[in-house]
């Protein structure tokens, strides 16, 4: 986040304590001019000198005396940004851009100037990452969306746009401290958390995503961070020399079999352990992978040669074999992935890789000018994922519907399924034949009519596994449901079914507008043809006649003020006099005013008859966010359950019958409540522990009350309120960390 004010002295001590700067030696960490230049030619002997001279002084020259937070001279950022980007060896562009990323948004020299003096490139790259000053959107999620549509755009023409934008973000983050409000520390973390560490993960750049995220983690979940880490110390004094006798045994292991090989072990990082906590509902005593272990050797034949000799000293776990060797990873990841019970009796997770590989896995995108030499390829468009976010772009409404889909797409671990003709399609995990085949082509999910696994027909809703053939049945007929949009994954899918139902209903809205008009005026005997309808398309100052019947028949603009201004006897003047009335001009957003008693009058649970009461199922306490479905009994209001809930199992079609509901996303669900299941330690202060790190969880405790009891252990069930099944997850996964708490559930599913 370029100009935002964070400082770039070291981050003291503690949970957000960043890692030493690199190569530089000096106290301070910053490179001086010749210590930048000395660390590009010790990989790129043949680098322009004088260009990183020339942009090193110029920037210099251009921050002169500003400041940043921490009373640091501004320009100790961007060297640091330049530094980042030489310890991934990369070429003197991207490194003068770094330098000079902060120059034209901040300093107020032209563009012009730097094309002049550094080259169309250079010019061209610190454009891609200028943050736009000048745009002043609606609110803080408007400003994130439209400047990350902008960032899609630019490495859409060149990749080193998003590399130096990752360099720039590492050191915001490295120095977040400094920032002293603490929504906006919270809101940049967030953000880093969900864009920025998965687009690093999407170029490969390991390092700089596993850092990001330890940083943002610091920040969101501080009492998680430092509970998981502190009982990874707990974990190496038990054990001091635990990774190093696997790594040796494994070494000792390959060598007899003739396979020379380096092994290395490495913790898992916090926010990892974390998020497998939340995901399989487990506490981390029952963790038992938290180190993986890296085979490196020297060419593929032997990765598969070693694989072979792990799998015949060591029990393999069945399931948790991976070949990403033969099949890459999106990001050009290869490596091999097994888990096995290995010495000691330990499960273990292994990789095996080569030399190259391991550079790849770390480096990413970023590898290739270190092995290619500069001739790496910068276009953003050859790799897919660009290419289905510029697709998602193309479809959205709004940036703030791309981003959300685009949300979509960077969170999410994939599967690995094939084509007819044997091509691999890599998907989100969770993903359908409709994802599929919005992945495979646009029109064949516009008209995917049904679709074969692995030859046998199957609903669209299936969730694909990986190695799945998958065949779609297309049909001229066919069209886009709006039921699909509750089971894609994919913000590509998501995004051109939105934009088909769009279309559908401002069909709907110009047919419906038409129909009004016509109606009213000949009640009003009022002459109504298409050159009255282009005069009233003038007056209100609308693009198109079909804007204007949309407007009519959507009922941002009365039909009765459109034909007042067209009776005969209204004179020019007061004509003129009505068009003053600017509300309805044709606008990307519905009125205020609108929008908010849409707000009021909206349910938020879609799929009920209209005027059908609901409420939800106190045995299993629903949420925004759960998978959802109704229980219709005659007489009463429709009862929403959790699908899990062991309700709907007694339910018989003779006393009622079941239907499918979800959640109307566009509306806000105040005081959800869920209920959950504490299992504590009985030690005095642990309800006050309890109930404090729900209350950092943004959380509040609605009722309490206590279940069984022994000397060691009490039960306390507690309904809290929270947004959705995620800030859920969230606190489930916060109490899970804590020492004093044994086991969480949520029950009634």
């Amino acid at each position: 986040m370029p100009g935002s004010g964070a400082a770039t002295s070291p981050t003291p001590a503690g949970p957000r304590a960043a890692p030493a700067q690199e190569g530089s030696g000096r106290r301070d960490g910053i490179l001086r001019q010749y210590e930048l230049v000395e660390l590009v030619k010790s990989y790129d002997p043949s680098v322009d000198e004088q260009l990183l001279n020339r942009a090193y002084v110029f920037a210099m020259k251009a921050h002169g005396a500003q400041k940043r937070l921490s009373g640091d001279p501004y320009f100790h950022h961007p060297v640091q940004v330049a530094g980042i980007l030489a310890r991934y060896k990369l070429d003197a562009a991207t490194i003068a851009t770094g330098l000079l990323h902060d120059v034209v948004e901040d300093t107020g020299v032209p563009l012009a100037e730097i094309e002049r003096l550094f080259g169309p490139t250079v010019a061209r790259l610190v454009d891609g990452v200028t943050k736009l000053g000048k745009i002043r959107p609606q609110s803080v999620q408007s400003a994130q969306a439209e400047n990350f549509r902008k960032l899609v755009l630019a490495m859409s023409d060149d990749i080193r746009v998003l590399l130096v934008k990752l360099a720039d973000r590492l050191h915001n983050m490295q120095t977040l401290h400094y920032i002293r409000d603490p929504e906006k520390r919270r809101r940049i973390a967030l953000e880093t958390l969900e864009i920025y560490a998965p687009l690093a993960e999407r170029i490969g750049m390991n390092r700089i995503k596993t850092e990001l995220e330890d940083l943002a983690f610091a920040e969101l979940w501080p009492d998680a961070r430092e509970s998981i880490l502190h009982r990874l110390a707990q974990l190496r004094l038990h054990d001091t020399d635990l990774v190093g006798r696997i790594c040796r045994e494994l070494e000792r292991v390959l060598a007899e079999a003739g396979i020379e090989a380096q092994v290395e072990g490495r913790e898992k990082t916090a926010l990892s352990i974390w998020r497998k906590m939340q995901r399989k509902n487990v506490n981390f005593e029952q963790l038992s992978d938290i180190v993986a272990f890296r085979v490196i050797v020297g060419t593929v034949a032997e990765c598969y040669a070693a694989l072979g000799v792990i799998h015949a000293r060591y029990t393999m776990l069945p399931g948790r074999f991976k070949d990403f060797i033969s099949i890459p990873k999106p990001n050009g990841y290869r490596s091999l992935h097994t888990t096995v019970l290995g010495p000691e009796g330990r499960k273990i997770e292994v990789q095996i890789r080569t030399r190259e590989m391991h550079e790849v896995a770390e480096s990413g995108v970023a590898a290739h000018w270190a092995y290619k030499q500069g001739q790496a390829p910068t276009d953003g468009r050859q790799y897919r994922w660009v290419r289905e976010l510029l697709d998602i772009l193309e479809h959205a409404e709004s940036p703030d519907e791309f981003l959300e889909n685009t949300k979509l797409d960077l969170h999410r671990d994939q599967v690995f399924v094939f084509t007819p003709r044997g091509d691999v399609v890599a998907l989100p995990r969770g993903a359908t034949p409709v994802d599929f085949a919005y992945a495979i082509h646009s029109e064949i999910g516009d008209h995917c009519a049904g679709a074969k696994i692995d030859g046998r027909l199957v609903p669209l809703d299936t969730r694909l596994q990986n190695g799945d053939q998958v065949e779609i049945l297309t049909s001229r007929n066919a069209a886009p449901s709006p039921e699909w949009e509750r089971f894609v994954v994919t913000g590509k899918a998501r995004a051109r079914i939105r934009r088909h139902l769009r279309m559908r209903q401002r069909d709907a809205f110009i047919a419906r507008g038409r129909e009004l008009l016509q109606r009213l005026a000949r009640a009003e005997r009022i002459p109504l043809g298409e050159r009255q309808l282009e005069e009233a398309r003038r007056h209100f100052d609308f693009r198109s006649l079909e804007d204007l019947l949309a407007a009519v028949g959507e009922g941002r603009l009365n039909p009765r003020l459109l034909l007042e201004t067209l009776r005969p006897e209204a004179g020019r003047s007061e004509r003129g006099t009505t068009a003053k009335i600017l509300p309805f001009r044709r606008s990307r957003r519905r009125p205020a005013a609108r929008e908010e008693r849409e707000g009021e009058d909206a349910s938020p649970i879609l799929g009920l008859p209209a005027g059908l009461a609901f409420v939800y199922g106190k045995c299993c306490h629903p949420i925004p966010g759960d998978d959802i479905l109704g229980v219709i009994r005659t007489g009463r209001p429709v009862t929403v359950h959790r699908r899990s809930c062991h309700v709907l199992a007694r339910v018989r079609d003779g006393d009622a019958r079941i239907m499918e509901l979800f959640w109307n996303r566009a509306v806000k669900v105040e005081g959800a409540r869920a209920r959950i299941c504490v299992m504590a330690l009985n030690r005095p202060g642990v309800l006050g522990h309890v109930s404090t790190t729900i209350g950092k969880m943004g959380v509040n405790i609605a009722d309490l009350r206590f279940g069984r009891k022994t000397r060691e252990l009490y039960e306390i069930f507690m309904d809290v309120e929270v947004s959705d099944v995620e800030h859920l997850h969230q606190l489930l996964a916060a109490l899970r960390s804590s020492p004093h708490v044994t086991h969480v559930e949520r029950p009634g599913g």
